[in-house]
């Protein structure tokens, strides 16, 4: 299943970049590139977040979310991830897409421009309706969180 989302090139977009594409068939996520213009890279630090531009900017169907989450391949070779995975794009947000990444290694990183960076995820959204009560059903588990239900 397929639904549209509109993009809008920005300004700074470099028309040379390939839009969001699926690299293979059953592809759950659609890369994105890194948009500095050409020639040009990112040093990213260790310890250090960035806002990685895109030069895109999306129109997502109301229902609807983009999840921008890392890469593998770049997560594993590198200390580079997205730091607030999965980032959400509201479907009334219009301005830039850009990847917040942070270096959690212990070298500098460099992001040219057209790597790809990120994929993005299409997800259903539904919103809750939050009631306030004054006991909740008992469980099993009950409060007990961080590791309460062993390693097994």
């Amino acid at each position: 299943m397929a639904i549209e989302v509109r993009l809008k090139r920005l300004s700074h977009f470099d028309a040379e970049l390939p839009l969001p594409s699926y690299e293979t068939l059953w592809a759950a996520g659609a890369d994105i590139r890194a948009c500095l213009g050409p020639g040009e890279e990112m040093v990213i630090k260790p310890g250090e977040r960035v806002l990685i531009p895109t030069g895109l900017a999306m129109e997502i169907p109301q229902g609807y979310e983009i999840q921008v989450r890392p890469r593998s391949g770049l997560s594993l070779k590198t200390g580079l991830l997205i730091v607030n995975s999965p980032g959400t794009i509201d479907s009334d947000y219009r301005g830039e897409l850009k990847v917040i990444m942070g270096n959690l290694g212990q070298n500098d990183e460099i992001i040219k421009h057209g790597d790809r960076v990120a994929q993005l995820l299409v997800a259903p959204v539904v919103q809750a309706k939050f009631e306030v009560v004054d006991e909740l059903t008992e469980t099993k588990r009950g409060a007990g969180g961080f590791g309460s239900t062993g390693v097994e």
